[in-house]
């Protein structure tokens, strides 16, 4: 037995405003739209399944919801303040090697923005 995927699931009343954050802001693709579940992809990516449990988020913040690597965290960035979407930490280089920031998606769900050092 081997697990394949791990997909997080956001509890909502109108999936349709996932679009403007997920896929304007994040850039994922609309892999599954079944009207009352939207799934959104990154196509192409090459990550295994993980699960983070955590008492803190790191520098003192509260533990995000969900965390999503980025390649151009300065661009995902303006995306999300040109799309009004509240930033509540950073964005901040950590001394474990990345740089993130949180923002707050609409349904209120908490999400570390970061991408790694090279």
């Amino acid at each position: 037995m081997a697990v394949k995927r791990i997909v997080a699931n956001i509890a909502t009343q109108s999936p349709d405003a996932a679009h403007r954050f997920y896929a304007d802001v994040l850039g994922l693709e609309l892999a599954m739209d079944h009207g009352w579940i939207l799934t959104f992809a990154a196509r192409g990516a090459a990550a295994s399944p993980q699960v983070s449990v955590a008492v803190e988020g790191g520098s003192g913040t509260g533990v995000p919801d969900l965390s999503v690597e980025v390649d151009d965290l300065a661009d995902v960035l303006r995306r999300a303040t040109d799309g009004g979407f509240e930033i509540l930490y950073g964005p901040v280089w950590e001394p474990w090697g990345v740089t993130r920031f949180y923002v707050r998606d609409p349904f209120g769900r908490v999400v570390n923005v970061l991408a790694h050092e090279d």
